[in-house]
């Protein structure tokens, strides 16, 4: 008797493991949150199923709208959800996607090899949490749909009408729920973010994007045949590559499917992007592990054999090796194994030995057949270690020792009173004027103020070295308390909110955004963790009648004018810096907890690679990019200061 085995993707394969209303609760547990990050979950939950069709090798266009009502429609040429009774519930298959929790072809039912969705809740979530949803399946000749409202099934499924017998695919059109969501506005520029993303992990399938809700509808289409060739291609557009190679290894072991691709360039900044079934992976896990592994052993092995590394040298660190790298790792595995539901980290331990194994191979050949690259990269990663080992030395003077040592704060830090952290905040100010107002303004207790001198340094185009001999720099890194770079620790920090605070012109914004930059690269668990403000101070100040009023903006300088009456006894005032403002003035209206307005700095883990390109671009060295960036930009900007 010959057994045959066919994995088949039927009806039943779609397995039940529970209700909706849970969702309906709890929203947060299973997208996260109720924000525009949680909004903008749902369309990639819907879309991912489409991408899952076309890893299994059965789909290659999906299309992506958002409507005019701010609905938005996947339509994919996938197989189709199933269409036929699922035995177990007595329902469609579609409809057990739709309105049961943990139901799906991804638990080993043998429809899917590999895929991103693995807890079956994608579908159903979406569903729950909109307030209303069709689905529309073109199967064998026949196309047929079924609607839900807020997850409860408005009818069964039916043939709505006949299409081409060759047509397949699934189309999906939902609504947010605004009683879930604190707002339902899709914005095109995060979305687009992420299908480039999806479209360059998946090689050969094209995601078109559309924006109807203008006059003109925008259409953007991503495909890329060279698939995360063209993702590193991409980021790196913005530096200058040290060779003209993008590094490309893949192979298989261990069942794990791996992909990865890289190159160096001139900046001093590494940036790896793990991805696991397509599922960007900010917190790494076992695949970045198995990929640096490999890159310090490989890279020392080669220079020691030839002779690049003397006996008495000590080895490149892997730091050293991935100074300026770009590099994606891709990896492809039948039962990810994710440290919670939000998918942050890998913790397969097969992923890390296959990872290695495939690189360390490759790059091995490819390194002896490339010597001038190899020692480039090397040559680099020298002078990586030699700016290192001086600023390891310049760190160990700037380490914040304890009293008993004798190591003091900048003595430019005016200190608040209160030990407590939680309590305490400190304020950023540019220059000794403003710095000597806000001194004067502060609450004593628990607001400290550091004032800066000047522009400190671009930290993008510096080495470490650099970076610690920076006098304004080192007095940031002692006051914070936190240490940089390896030697972070959070529980360390000082202040509980870290406020910048700068004029409201072009220079404020730049120092701002020299801040920032600082902060990103060398303390980004401070912004993670929601610590740094921006400060708002007023741009007019009215008076009338001994009255004070001011204004934060444009538009609430016309409501003002337009309550008190537009006179000759106005006297109005714009602010150019806040060294116009005397110590009672600052308080007012930027340092006091009860009135004041402050903007938290935030950041999307999973849209870490654009961040790090739009930093790239803008305080790189690079003309090119930054113009382009700047054009397309230009369109948003309010309250120029020409």
């Amino acid at each position: 008797m010959s057994t045959e085995i066919k994995t088949e993707y039927g009806a039943d394969q779609i397995q039940i493991l529970e209700g909706l209303e849970a969702v309906r609760k709890r929203p947060g547990m299973y997208i996260g949150s109720t924000s525009a990050r949680g909004l903008h979950h749902l369309v990639y939950e819907i879309v991912d199923n489409a991408v899952d069709e076309a890893l299994a090798g059965y789909c290659d266009t999906i299309e992506v709208s958002i409507n005019e009502d701010n609905s938005i429609t996947v339509i994919d040429n996938g197989r189709g959800i199933p269409v036929g009774i699922n035995h177990k519930a007595g329902i469609p298959a579609v409809e057990v996607v739709f309105t049961i929790l943990h139901a799906g072809g991804k638990f080993g039912g043998g429809g899917y090899k590999v895929s991103g969705g693995l807890h079956g809740v994608g579908a159903s979530v979406v569903n729950a949490l909109s307030t209303w949803l069709e689905v529309t399946i073109f199967h064998e000749g026949k196309v047929y749909r079924q609607r839900y409202e807020r997850g409860k099934t408005i009818y069964k499924l039916k043939v709505i009408g006949d299409c081409d017998p060759d047509k397949r695919g699934t189309m999906v059109t939902f609504l947010p729920d605004p009683q879930i969501f604190e707002e339902t506005v899709f914005d095109f520029s995060t979305l687009k973010h992420r299908f480039r993303e999806m479209a360059f992990l998946t090689k050969g399938l094209k995601i078109i994007a559309v924006d109807k809700r203008d006059e003109e509808p925008k259409e953007v289409i991503f495909h890329y045949e060279g698939g995360i060739k063209e993702f590193v291609q991409y980021l790196n557009r913005s530096n200058s590559a040290l060779y003209e190679d993008i590094l490309y290894f893949e192979g298989t072991k261990d069942g794990v499917v791996v992909e990865v691709a890289m190159q160096h360039n001139d900046s001093y900044t590494e940036n790896t992007y793990g991805f696991v079934n397509n599922i960007t992976t900010p917190e790494g896990g076992t695949h970045i592990v198995g990929f640096r592994n490999a890159l310090t052993k490989t890279f020392n092995e080669y220079a020691r054999k030839n002779k690049i590394l003397k006996e008495s040298e000590s080895n490149l660190s892997g730091e050293d090796i991935r100074e300026g790298l770009t590099a994606i790792i891709s990896v492809k595995i039948e039962d990810p194994q994710f440290e919670g539901q939000t998918k942050q980290k890998l913790g397969n331990s097969e992923a890390r030995g296959a990872v290695d194994n495939v690189v360390s191979g490759q790059l091995e050949i490819f390194l002896e057949q490339n010597p001038a690259v190899a020692k480039t990269i090397i040559e680099k990663s020298v002078l990586s270690q030699r700016a290192r080992d001086a600023a390891r030395k310049a760190r160990e003077l700037t380490r914040r020792k304890s009293a008993l040592e004798g190591m003091s704060l900048p003595g430019k830090l005016a200190d608040c009173m209160d030990k407590d952290p939680s309590k305490c905040e400190i304020y950023i100010v540019e220059g000794d004027s403003a710095g000597g107002s806000a001194k004067t303004a502060r609450s004593r207790a628990t607001q400290a103020i550091l004032p800066l001198r000047g522009k400190i340094l671009n930290v993008e185009k510096a080495r470490l070295d650099k970076i610690y001999a920076n006098a304004e720099i080192k007095a940031m890194i002692t006051a914070f308390g936190t240490g940089i770079h390896e030697d972070f620790d959070i529980s360390k920090l000082r202040y509980n909110k870290i406020i910048i605070m700068t004029d409201a012109d072009v220079d404020g914004a730049h120092i701002a955004t020299l801040l920032l930059t600082f902060l990103y690269r060398f303390m980004p668990e401070l912004i993670k963790q929601g610590h740094v403000y921006l400060a708002k101070p007023p741009l007019f100040k009215i008076e009338k009648n001994k009255k004070v009023f001011y204004a934060y903006s444009e538009k609430e300088q016309d409501e003002i004018l337009n309550e008190i009456g537009r006179d000759g006894n106005n006297r109005i005032q714009r602010y150019k810096g806040l060294g116009e403002m005397d110590a009672e003035q600052l308080w007012e209206t930027t340092m006091d907890p009860e009135r004041r307005i402050l903007l938290r700095v935030t950041m999307d883990d999973e849209a870490s690679s654009e961040i790090d390109l739009t930093f790239t671009t803008l305080m790189g060295d690079k003309v090119e990019p930054r113009r382009e960036f700047i054009e397309e930009n230009a369109k948003y900007v309010k309250n120029l200061d020409i």
